[in-house]
């Protein structure tokens, strides 16, 4: 019983690290990841304030404790 109330107790201390936000670099990383895996070839992401964002359809991540988004356009040539 002891061993499954530390279990708990360590859980509750580690939580936080699990929800831990990404650096903006480290997630445009990965989301650039993603993308070129679903074969797209010309697109623009960009890290922005909140305040900058005019279209929140294009808003594919944020980052900074929600203080800044990165915006994903396709560009069709």
């Amino acid at each position: 019983m002891k061993t499954f109330g530390l279990f708990v107790a360590a859980s509750l201390f580690a939580a936080p690290l699990w929800a831990a936000p990404l650096p903006c670099d480290q997630l445009k990383s990965e989301i650039e990841v993603k993308i070129q895996a679903a074969g797209v070839s010309s697109y623009t992401l960009e890290i922005v304030p909140n305040a900058d964002v005019t279209d929140p359809n294009m808003v594919v991540g944020s980052c900074e404790n929600g203080t800044k988004k990165i915006i994903y356009q396709r560009n069709d040539g």
